[in-house]
């Protein structure tokens, strides 16, 4: 079992994830493992690292030494994440509209993989966070965060006029933040990359992740970081069989916790599992070229579940404009769990 460790983000104050439109008015609910990738890629780089992390990650991403998840929501001690499409939403109910919950807690996926179904009794959608609450949650916020918009005005230093905007950010709620895993490939990729990572972690907790930094957004208190190995450091997975019906290697099923681009060798079943795709941009942050628009990139979504013959990789295609002086990465290394259970009738389905 790799090891791995998990870091929770404590806010101070509003966070800016953009969505795939880029429109002002509106926040995306997850900071994909791209945008963490990248944000810890640029801490990295003011650690004096850069060169070694690349090295170690996206420049050779079948031997990536460290892969990231994305960062879900979590409150109090009840961490949400994107759960298996093969396994949500569960039947329908009268009570609870199971298909609006866009994160569940781990201890409930948990459930769904030794077939032990929600009680709708016992959860409470949250629907401006789209997380799914266990009904006996101690906390004071109905929800790990809320959706909201901030005012700002734009003045021309020359004539004085104003321009005002409003931009979209989450506002979390006390006891509530923002998690995400990282796992290493080894002992030794451990012993080389964990205490690197916790220092680009604090760094950019001081600085940053997302948009608006300039404003002080992004920004958290010192993260908290449990140590582990994977995947029992989030929860207890059945085992995996070893042989297929008719003899041969077993397929298992992926369920990323990260964005995903494949590599040419990894051997993925398309006609089986439930997957969504996402449509990444965004920009450079570069002396050589800041604010040059990247090159547009489909990757397959969180929450998605791939059959494959072996452990998902994945790569870290190069999106700089042509052009640019030098590679920028888009990490679309893989960070997945093998469930190891499909549902008596699985979904297939491709979406844009």
């Amino acid at each position: 079992m790799p090891p791995a460790f998990v870091v929770r983000f404590r806010p101070n104050g509003p966070w800016r994830l953009g969505t795939d439109t880029g429109a002002r008015g509106v926040v995306d609910f997850v900071c994909h493992s791209d945008t963490l990738f990248s944000a810890v890629t640029g801490a990295m780089a003011r650690l004096g690292a850069l060169e070694e992390w690349l090295e170690a990650t996206a420049r050779h991403p079948r031997s990536a030494a460290v892969r990231l998840s994305s960062c879900f929501p979590y409150l109090e001690d009840v961490h949400f994440v994107a759960p298996p499409r093969t396994l949500w939403p569960p039947p329908p109910s009268a009570r609870i509209r199971w298909q609006g919950a866009r994160f569940v807690p781990l201890a409930l996926v948990a459930d769904l993989l030794t077939d032990k179904p929600p009680r709708e009794q016992e959860w409470l959608l949250d629907g401006p966070s789209e997380c799914l609450i266990p009904a006996g949650l101690r906390s004071a916020a109905p929800g790990p965060f809320r959706p909201g918009l901030r005012s700002h005005a734009a003045v021309d230093r020359l004539s004085g006029n104003t321009e005002v905007h409003r931009t979209a950010c989450l506002e979390f709620a006390e006891g509530a933040g923002l998690w995400a895993v990282a796992a290493f490939a080894d002992e030794a990729a451990w012993a080389r990359w964990s205490e690197p990572l916790r220092a680009a972690l604090r760094l950019l907790a001081d600085s940053g992740i997302g948009g608006e930094r300039s404003l002080g957004w992004g920004r958290s208190a010192t993260p908290e970081f449990i140590d582990g190995e994977l995947p029992g450091l989030l929860m207890a997975v059945p085992e995996a069989p070893t042989a297929s019906a008719n003899g041969g290697p077993a397929e298992a099923a992926y369920w990323l916790l990260s964005l995903f681009v494949p590599a040419a060798d990894d051997s993925i079943d398309w006609q089986r599992g439930s997957y969504s795709l996402v449509t990444r941009g965004g920009r450079v942050e570069s002396a050589a070229g800041w604010g040059q628009p990247k090159k547009l990139l489909r990757m397959v979504s969180e929450g998605s579940v791939l059959y494959a013959g072996a452990r998902l990789r994945g790569t870290a295609p190069d999106v700089a404009p042509d052009g640019f002086p030098h590679p920028v990465f888009r990490s679309g290394l893989a960070l997945a769990i093998a469930i190891h259970r499909a549902p008596a009738a699985e979904r297939v389905t491709g979406a844009a």
